[in-house]
């Protein structure tokens, strides 16, 4: 709890707004359009333990999010997204519906910079993870954002996304192609009562590149990890880099089961990298699984094929525990990059829509090479979004 109340006072130092019913997010205007800021900020305390002095302890801003909003309901949204800690955009795309254009129901049309459809936790929003870091398998395999265009489909018990992706990324990295589709089956999607189970897969075409001097660089892959912890840059399991590649094939297998206060979610992610020149291909693989209980009662919130933050009813908020494993095995006969299996619990505070404090304790256990490191690691953060 001094954990939890040191982190709160670093943010409170930060906080641009005041109480939460005060905070300007949207103006609608008389032909329905939409014009709003979202905001997002956190902190991080994080302090390891056992771990030979190989991690340092650390307290700053994990996340600075500024973006911009426009939408018209059942026609258009558009939205571009900064953020100003890891100095880099995230979204930044235009979506528009099908029936707006062709008075038909096709799904919608979306161009730009966004999320790819291989994963789950991945694509779950920063801000309404359970836990303060994704897991394992999900950090070395998905594929984050590309530049393309997709199309989505939704009903009430299924829902499918497919996208073609050709521009890399808006940071000027991640050059090459990538085809990615994501099936999932609802028979249950009510508030409180949801079964989600999901399929997904992806091929990446990777392209070399050449920088202002004339050097060129072949194409390349690179799958690593941190011990499910922000706050630094070091990796217990790392493939190294993969170069030169031809392809790389992502494919995903996703579960959720939510009955009121209750939560089950899992994940299975597996990646193979062809190499060129006769070498053998690289493959790897990882799955996590977590469960969580609103001990106030309420629910996980899910839409759109994802899950949310719980959405407090009370005075006093909402509060939640958590549980999580995750392993990732990064060896391969052909490159051994390591095995890492990670314990996480957690508890978080939804104290209202705007303000979420967070705690874990990460119990993280690796092999790589035979170098044997076992940190533990307390985190907590203070988050402040609109």
């Amino acid at each position: 709890m001094a954990l939890i109340a040191s982190t709160a006072a670093h943010a409170a130092c930060h906080q641009p707004y005041g109480p939460a019913g005060d905070w300007p997010t949207h103006h609608v205007f008389d032909d329905g359009t939409d014009l709003g800021l979202a905001f997002k900020y956190q902190y991080d305390v994080d302090r390891f333990l056992d771990d030979g002095g190989r991690f340092r302890d650390a307290h700053t801003n994990r996340r600075k999010e500024l973006g911009v909003l426009l939408k018209k309901k059942g026609v258009y949204s558009a939205t571009a997204v900064f953020d100003f800690q890891a100095r880099s955009w995230l979204d930044v795309y235009a979506r528009v519906q099908t029936r707006a254009l062709f008075g038909t129901d096709a799904g919608a049309i979306r161009v730009g910079y966004a999320k790819t459809p291989v994963g789950f936790e991945g694509n779950t929003g920063t801000g309404s993870t359970t836990f303060l870091e994704t897991a394992l398998p999900t950090q070395a395999i998905y594929a984050s954002r590309r530049i393309g265009a997709d199309w989505a489909m939704l009903r009430p018990h299924w829902l499918v996304d497919a996208g073609y992706y050709w521009g890399g990324d808006l940071q000027g990295d991640s050059d090459g192609h990538m085809a990615a589709a994501r099936a999932a089956w609802t028979p249950r999607r009510s508030a409180g009562d949801v079964v989600h189970l999901g399929l997904s897969a992806s091929r990446e075409t990777p392209q070399g590149s050449t920088d202002g001097r004339g050097l060129h660089s072949d194409p390349a892959a690179r799958l690593r990890a941190r011990p499910e912890v922000g706050l630094t840059t070091l990796r217990l399991v790392d493939s190294g880099k993969l170069a030169p590649v031809d392809s790389i094939d992502r494919r995903g297998a996703e579960a959720l089961w939510i009955g009121g206060p209750w939560s089950v979610q899992a994940e299975y992610l597996d990646a193979r990298v062809t190499l060129r020149n006769g070498r053998p291909r690289y493959h790897a693989d990882g799955y996590y699984a977590f469960a969580s209980w609103v001990l106030t009662g309420e629910s996980r919130s899910y839409a759109n094929g994802n899950v949310g933050d719980v959405k407090p009813t009370g005075a006093a908020g909402a509060v939640e525990l958590a549980v999580r494993y995750s392993e990732l095995n990064l060896d391969d006969a052909s490159l051994p990059g390591g095995r890492e299996h990670d314990w996480t619990v957690g508890a978080n505070w939804y104290i209202n829509r705007h303000l979420k404090l967070q705690a874990n304790y990460v119990r993280a256990r690796s092999d790589r090479r035979g170098l044997v490191v076992d940190p533990d690691v307390v985190e907590a953060r203070v988050q402040i979004s609109l």
